[in-house]
């Protein structure tokens, strides 16, 4: 399939200030991993402008091949051990308020990389007791102990991402599971209810708007309280095809429909990506257990 042409609602203006420079700084002195950077993420100048990123630990080669990332993929080195005490101390510096902490998917690790994980998430917490601290997470395969091991640290939220509709996840994510991915989420619910669960899926993989509105009822179900629904932005050639390019109407639609199923905190839009102003997103959640 020929490569569609991007819409004007997708092309950005990409504009640095003294925010972007900082972040992109610590990052490179503290030798740490983003996802801003590792996937590409079209919004990465605008939230390290802000002062604010995505950190990616657990090495930057992951061990599982999906068909809509960037971060490369491969045999992975050792973990590394003092990464979880630079990460504190960059958050620290960077004076942040919400950090997300996420990986790529470490299952040549007997926890997954669940250790590391745990560890990341008490740093940050010693260096910055007021940060809320957000997790994106791999499945860990299924091992509950895995779970318990980054649940236990006590992350505000739990995320962990299905990313496409049940039909296409053998095609986009093949070493992952539907199924798992909603036992994941669910266990997180049932974990502890001052964690609140989080996960997003992308649009314009081939999917059809009865698959889209099945997916948000089954991570609702799944005890999910928050949700992002983002454009699939292809990264290479050797990447799935766009199917779709989706208008900001659309992305409008779903959102109402994620609401009236019960989401209290929703971002839907054409640049939206997980980790995308994760902080507003947990106020939308915390703001609706006030009401």
């Amino acid at each position: 399939m020929s490569e569609q042409r991007l819409p004007p609602w997708i092309r950005k203006s990409l504009k640095t200030d003294k925010g972007f420079g900082k972040v992109h700084s610590l990052v490179d002195v503290m030798r740490l991993n983003t996802v801003c950077e590792e996937a590409r993420c079209p919004n990465r100048h605008e939230c390290w402008n802000r002062g604010t990123a995505t950190v990616m630990i657990l090495g930057d080669v992951c061990t599982r091949s999906c068909g809509f990332c960037a971060v490369k993929s491969g045999r992975p080195e050792g973990l590394d051990t003092d990464e979880p005490r630079r990460v504190g101390q960059a958050a620290k510096a960077m004076d942040l308020k919400h950090i997300v902490i996420t990986s790529v998917n470490r299952d040549d690790q007997a926890d997954g990389g669940s250790g590391i994980f745990a560890e990341t998430i008490c740093r940050v917490r010693e260096e910055l007791p007021d940060c809320t601290i957000e997790v994106l997470t791999p499945d860990f395969e299924g091992v509950e102990q895995n779970l318990k091991n980054v649940l236990g640290a006590q992350p505000d939220i739990y995320n962990h991402n299905v990313e496409t509709v049940k039909r296409l996840q053998a095609d986009i994510r093949p070493q992952a599971n539907y199924g798992r991915s909603l036992s994941t989420l669910r266990f997180a619910s049932e974990w502890n209810p001052r964690i609140e669960p989080k996960s997003g899926i992308m649009l314009g993989l081939g999917e059809e708007d009865a698959e889209v509105i099945e997916t948000l009822h089954d991570l609702y179900d799944a005890g999910c309280t928050m949700l992002t629904i983002g454009q699939y932005l292809r990264p290479s050639r050797k990447h799935h095809d766009v199917i779709k390019y989706y208008e900001p109407e659309e992305f409008i639609r779903y959102e109402k429909v994620a609401r009236d199923i019960g989401f209290p905190a929703v971002a839907s839009g054409p640049m939206v990506r997980s980790s995308y102003r994760a902080e507003d997103l947990y106020d939308q959640v915390r703001q609706h257990a006030i009401r």
